[in-house]
């Protein structure tokens, strides 16, 4: 492949390296008919910028990084493309990397990251991330770092949040309204934030409603299908089946279903199940499953723009805290067919 350079233009037209060069900047010290006869040359002799050039006279890769714990779930998906519509529209490149839930590869990944120089980095954090120095000591270093989804309260950064708690307060109390009373909530991560805010909305709807909790019914479980799988299971084993299932994310709650619809039991007539995060594959099984829709794809744009923002103004910035909103997909997981009198 022959590519050409500002030299080829140059000799073409006879005329100097730096002409050509001033057209390229769109600089004002240059007559119009030349630079579009530069421009008009330069695309018919197929030229491209050099990359690397172009790096290195703005001193940065142009080149994010973007750290997300699986790809199983749709969510994370979306996020990143969202997160790819502005980060392209501003001209730079995404290195994506996943951790497959393990803090150890997470952190390989970031370090992986910085060794390849990105511009900065926009991650979700595995469930099995504990310690959180290394993130604290880059952003110390005036590192661009944004968290989304999954976050640290402890972190000092910039995060794109959820609000788990109402929309967590809203799943249960449709639950209730539908005439669940016994009602039993599939727990993230406990490392995890939004696990407690998740948590704490189903207490809460519990509590407008005067309804007691007991500790039954708050299963330590995880985020992917075979922890639900899991706990399915071992409720069935207890012999003390629920009414209804709030699950912390649609994973965990397509597990619990797949056992119990396997176990003989009629959903949503034996046990109803309500998920978290609103995935691609929980809108199409049987029966389809109500859930939180969380607006992915925003997040994923806000984060992008919140990250080119620290890094285009590195002296000025503040960390940013965005909290979003969204809404209750009711499906026929949850609800019960009204009776023929």
């Amino acid at each position: 492949m022959i590519y050409i350079t500002i030299k080829d233009i140059a000799k073409k037209l006879n005329i100097s390296i730096a002409t050509v060069s001033r057209a390229f900047n769109d600089k004002s010290d240059i007559k119009i008919e030349t630079k579009n006869l530069i421009l008009k040359t330069a695309k018919e002799m197929g030229y491209r910028p050099n990359p690397m050039a172009k790096k290195l006279i703005q001193k940065r890769s142009l080149t994010i990084g973007i750290v997300v714990p699986e790809f199983l779930n749709s969510f994370f998906p979306e996020v990143i493309i969202g997160a790819q519509e502005i980060l392209f529209e501003k001209g730079y490149q995404v290195l994506i990397t996943q951790s497959n839930e393990n803090f150890e590869t997470e952190l390989k990944n970031v370090k992986a990251l910085e060794d390849s120089m990105v511009d900065g980095i926009i991650i979700s954090q595995s469930s099995e991330t504990k310690n959180v120095d290394y993130y604290q000591n880059l952003i110390n270093s005036g590192f661009p770092i944004v968290f989304f989804n999954r976050v640290c309260d402890t972190i000092s950064s910039s995060k794109i949040l959820f609000n788990d708690y109402k929309w967590a307060f809203f799943a249960t109390e449709h639950l209730i309204n539908q005439g669940y009373k016994n009602i039993y909530h599939l727990k993230g991560k406990e490392s995890v934030s939004l696990t407690n805010d998740r948590l704490k909305g189903f207490m809460d709807a519990h509590a407008k409603h005067k309804l007691s909790v007991s500790k039954e019914q708050i299963v330590p479980t995880g985020f992917r299908i075979e922890d639900g799988q899991r706990v399915a299971l071992e409720i069935i084993d207890s012999g003390k089946i629920p009414d209804a299932i709030f699950a912390s994310n649609d994973p965990s709650a397509i597990g619990a279903m797949q056992v119990f619809k396997k176990k003989g039991f009629k959903i949503p007539q034996d046990i109803a199940f309500v998920g978290f995060t609103e995935s691609r594959m929980g809108a199409i099984i049987d029966p389809p499953l109500t859930s939180v829709l969380q607006p992915a794809a925003a997040i994923g744009r806000e984060a992008a723009r919140i990250l080119i923002e620290q890094i285009e103004n590195p002296e000025t910035f503040k960390p940013q805290i965005v909290v979003l909103n969204g809404e209750l997909n009711i499906r026929d997981s949850s609800v019960l067919e009204p009776k023929i009198i």
